[in-house]
Formats: structure tokens, C-alpha cells, sequence
């Protein structure tokens, strides 16, 4: 049976990890790995993380199974922060993944399930992950335009033209914010105009949130979020706490599900419950409990605030330094989109020979669409970077 099975392709970030590891000049960059580090290249456990571990080791008294869609406090908290005070909670059912890929993957598997024609709609260019889930399930994949090149912002007529032929019960995949791998994110305004689309055409969103925090703050990275929850019937929402709390190996995620109605939450909330005991049965609990404890404690909760406003702003300044540095360096402004992107991602613009050539040149890795994470950047790496970018004729 072994014998038979085929090749896989190897996952090209993973390659381009061991590219980097394996390079022995001092002075390389990585910039392909979507994990955030702070200037001295270390991912850092957050103050509030290892606050909130200490008290579940001297609180906690077991470490029997929770239910099979986790720790309703859980649920309960973060659905709060992502949809905030007006969250339509007597319409949502709610199960915790190992991460915001294993909910993807729920999601997926519950679309199959409700609507096993319906097509998955996803922004081009979107998350490799996510047209890979979609193909090894069998669901088809249709795009819409997302990212002008030319401007390094949303082709937001492109978009609406493209949405404007989804048929009803087809889903869309919308990155909630710090859209990966563009950095490239919708206006309110524009969010609005979507949800209004989508309710016309009787298409459900499924949105993709792991970077809460990262963008614009808390609030305004989740306004998009909340803007569809207040105005389609239905919709899913794949959560991660990966990133805004650094607990990557914790695997914790959540998978949310506003129904039409009321009435359909508990069979909703049934079939979520099944998918986790087909899949995995019970999901992992600590990093749920960690991410609880934080959110619900008012100064573990303002510490991890604080940080991660750090952690954004740092991010932040990375950016204005090097669209700052290139400007300097051609005299234009041709790439001050990279200071009005959001999150750890940007897309450079740059083609694959010339990703090529910085990687050969310069020591500096990224993904050979040109995608590139901010957070492997410091103050001292910025300018190499730019002057990496200027020799390579980007």
C-alpha cells in the first residue's frame, strides 16, 4: 500500500526555511516565514501568556477532556473580541480547533456537508492553505480579483465585478484584516459595500481572521468582521490566536457560525461538534485556557493589550523606515504602499528572477511570488533590504 503512494510537492515555505537555515553568510534576512519577531529575531512568549500559564499550573486541578467543541468560556470570550458588544450571540455556534487552519479546515468540511455543490470563492492571490484545503476536499475554486499590482492596493472594481457573479449558496473567503500575503485591506466603506453584495447575491462569507491586532489595533481590525455580521444572514469565521498572543504551538483557533436563525443554531452547532469527534475528537485545551484567562482578567488582559499595541506599532515603524529607505534610494514614492499595508505581509511586486537575485546577492529570502514579512525586519536590516530591492531593478 506504501509502495503506492506519490510524491508530495514540497511545501515551498517550509523550502525556503531550510534554504535560509542552511546559508552561512552572517548577514542573510528572512523574510518567508509568517511568524513575528522582535528586533533581536527571537518570538518572544507575551508577559500576559506566561501570567495566565503560571495561574492555570497552581489552578488547575485536571486535564480530562473538555466537550467536543471545547470550553464554552472560551467560545464565549473570544467570539467577544472579534465581534465585539452587538455579536448576534443567540444566533452562533461556536467550536474550538487545533488553530486557524484546523478551523479552515471545519469550516470547509461544514460547507461540504450543508451545500456539497457549493464553489469557494477566494481573493486572488489569497493564502496557499486555503485553495490546497479546498482541492483535497473536492470543492472548487473559483477567484476574484483582489490585489492591483500596479498600486499595491485592493482593485476593489475588479472585486466587485467578480462577486457580482457568485451564485447563491456559493462561499467567500475574506480575510478579515492584514490580508495575507498582500497586506493589501478593504476600507469600511468598502466592507460595507461587500456585505451589501453578498446579501443580494445569497452567498455566505467566510472569514479568515488571524491577525487581529496586528493591523490598525483591536477594533478597527475586526470592524469588517462585524460589518458582515450585522448585515448577511449567515456567515463563518475561522479564528486564530496564533499570532495576536504568540501561542503558535498552543494550535488555537475557533470556528464560528452565525445561522439565519435561531432555531437553526442547534442543529448547527451539532454538526460542528460531530466534525471535531470525525476529525480529532476533543480539542487541544491549554492554549484555549491561556487565551480565556487573559481575556477575561482585567489586568492580564490590559498587559497583553500594551504588547501587542507594541508589537503593532514596531511593525508599523518597519514599514514607514523602509518605504522611507526606497524612497531615499530611486526618488519616488513608488513604494510608499508598502507604509499604507497592514500586518506582517507585504506583497514587493517583485518578479521571481528578481526574488532570485536577492536571495543570491544579498541574502535575503522571501517567497518567490515576492511576498515578504515585515516582522523579520529590523532597524539595521531595513536598509540592506532596500538596497537588496534597488540592485536587484524591482
Amino acid at each position: 500500500m506504501l509502495t503506492d503512494l506519490k510524491p508530495q510537492a514540497p511545501d515551498k515555505i517550509l523550502a525556503l526555511m531550510a534554504a535560509f537555515r542552511d546559508d552561512p553568510r552572517p548577514g542573510k534576512i528572512d523574510l518567508g516565514v509568517g511568524v513575528y519577531k522582535d528586533a533581536s529575531g527571537r518570538t518572544p512568549i507575551m508577559r500576559a501568556v506566561k501570567a495566565a500559564e503560571r495561574q492555570l499550573v497552581e489552578t488547575q486541578e485536571t486535564k480530562t477532556y473538555t466537550g467536543l467543541a471545547g470550553d464554552p468560556a472560551f467560545a464565549d470570550a473570544l467570539s467577544a473580541l472579534i465581534l465585539g458588544p452587538d455579536a448576534p450571540r443567540d444566533r452562533l455556534a461556536c467550536a474550538a480547533q487545533p488553530g486557524g487552519t484546523g478551523a479552515i479546515r471545519q469550516g470547509l468540511e461544514l460547507i461540504r456537508m450543508a451545500a456539497p455543490g457549493a464553489r469557494l470563492w477566494l481573493s486572488n492571490p489569497t493564502w496557499p492553505n486555503h485553495p490546497a484545503i479546498a482541492a483535497y476536499l473536492g470543492i472548487e475554486t473559483p477567484s476574484y480579483r483582489y490585489f492591483d499590482a500596479e498600486t499595491g492596493g485592493v482593485d476593489f472594481d475588479g472585486m466587485m465585478a467578480d462577486l457580482a457573479e457568485v451564485a447563491p449558496g456559493d462561499a467567500v473567503i475574506l480575510h478579515g484584516c492584514c490580508h495575507n500575503p498582500t497586506g493589501a485591506n478593504l476600507t469600511p466603506d468598502q466592507w460595507r459595500d461587500v456585505a451589501a453584495l453578498l446579501t443580494r447575491r445569497g452567498a455566505v462569507p467566510f472569514v479568515d481572521i488571524a491577525y487581529q491586532g496586528f493591523g490598525d489595533g483591536l477594533e478597527p481590525d475586526a470592524e469588517g468582521t462585524r460589518i458582515l455580521a450585522r448585515t448577511v444572514p449567515e456567515m463563518l469565521i475561522a479564528a486564530s490566536c496564533s499570532k495576536n498572543f504568540g501561542i503558535y504551538r498552543e494550535r488555537t483557533g475557533l470556528l464560528m457560525a452565525i445561522a439565519p436563525s435561531t432555531d437553526a443554531v442547534p442543529v448547527t452547532q451539532g454538526a460542528l461538534a460531530m466534525l471535531n469527534r470525525m476529525n480529532f475528537s476533543f480539542p487541544p485545551d491549554h492554549g484555549a485556557r491561556v487565551v480565556t484567562t487573559i481575556l477575561t482578567d482585567d489586568a492580564l488582559r490590559a498587559d497583553w493589550e500594551a504588547e501587542l499595541e507594541e508589537v503593532r506599532l514596531g511593525m508599523l515603524g518597519l514599514r514607514e523606515q523602509l518605504a522611507a529607505a526606497l524612497r531615499d534610494r530611486v526618488g519616488s514614492d513608488r513604494f510608499g504602499f508598502l507604509a499604507a499595508h497592514r500586518g506582517m505581509f507585504s506583497r514587493l511586486g517583485a518578479t521571481p528572477e528578481q526574488v532570485e537575485a536577492m536571495r543570491r546577492d544579498h541574502g535575503v529570502y522571501m517567497v518567490g511570488d515576492s511576498r515578504m514579512n515585515i516582522a523579520g525586519l529590523n532597524s539595521a536590516t531595513v536598509p540592506l533590504l532596500a538596497d537588496a530591492i534597488v540592485a536587484a531593478g524591482v
